[in-house]
C-alpha cells in the first residue's frame, strides 16, 4: 500500500516538474520572439513581455509549490545545523506551527482577493487576473499541507532528510 502511494507521488512530482519545464520553455519563446520582433524587425510587441511575466509568476509558484524539495529550499541555517538533534526538531515545530498558522490565516483575504479581481483583465492577452493570481492560493495551500506533513514527522521525533551543503548535483 505505501509502496502505491510512493509511485503515485513519484509520477505526480514528474508531471509537476513537466509543467515547470512547460512553462520555462513558453516563456524563453515569448522572450525570443520579443527580441526577434524588436531589434530585427524593429517592431516592439507587447504581449511578448506579459507573457515572460505571467509565466514566471506561474512558474516561480508552482515550483515552490510542487517541485522544489524542503531539502533544496534556500536557508540561513548556521543556527539550525549548529543545534542538537532535540533543539532542532523544536525549533523545526515552532517554524511549521508559525508558518501554519500565518498561510492559514491569510488564506480567506488571498482567495477574497483573487475572487475580486475577476473584474480586470491583462493589457494585451485579455487573461482576467483571477486566472493569473489563482496560482498563489494553489502556492499557499500547497504550503501548509507541506508543513503540516514535516509537523507530523517532527512531532513523533523525526526529522526531516539533514541538509548536506557540502553536496552538489543536478537533483538526479
Amino acid at each position: 500500500m505505501k509502496l502505491s502511494y510512493r509511485k503515485a507521488g513519484a509520477w505526480l512530482r514528474r508531471r509537476a516538474e513537466n509543467i515547470a519545464a512547460g512553462l520555462l520553455a513558453v516563456m524563453f519563446l515569448a522572450f525570443m520572439v520579443q527580441i526577434v520582433f524588436r531589434y530585427l524587425f524593429n517592431f516592439p510587441i507587447g504581449w511578448t513581455s506579459e507573457l515572460s511575466v505571467i509565466t514566471w509568476l506561474w512558474l516561480v509558484l508552482w515550483g515552490a509549490a510542487f517541485v522544489v524539495k524542503e531539502s533544496e529550499e534556500i536557508r540561513f541555517d548556521l543556527i539550525h545545523g549548529a543545534a542538537g538533534r532535540r533543539t532542532r526538531i523544536v525549533m523545526g515545530i515552532i517554524i511549521g506551527i508559525s508558518i501554519v498558522i500565518l498561510y492559514g490565516a491569510s488564506l480567506p483575504a488571498a482567495f477574497n482577493y483573487v475572487s475580486f479581481m475577476k473584474v480586470e483583465k491583462t493589457s494585451y492577452l485579455k487573461i482576467r487576473f483571477d486566472h493569473l493570481f489563482s496560482i498563489y492560493v494553489i502556492f499557499a495551500v500547497a504550503v501548509i499541507v507541506r508543513y503540516l506533513w514535516i509537523l507530523s514527522h517532527l512531532l513523533r521525533g523525526r526529522e526531516p532528510e539533514p541538509l548536506d551543503s557540502t553536496a552538489t548535483g543536478s537533483g538526479l
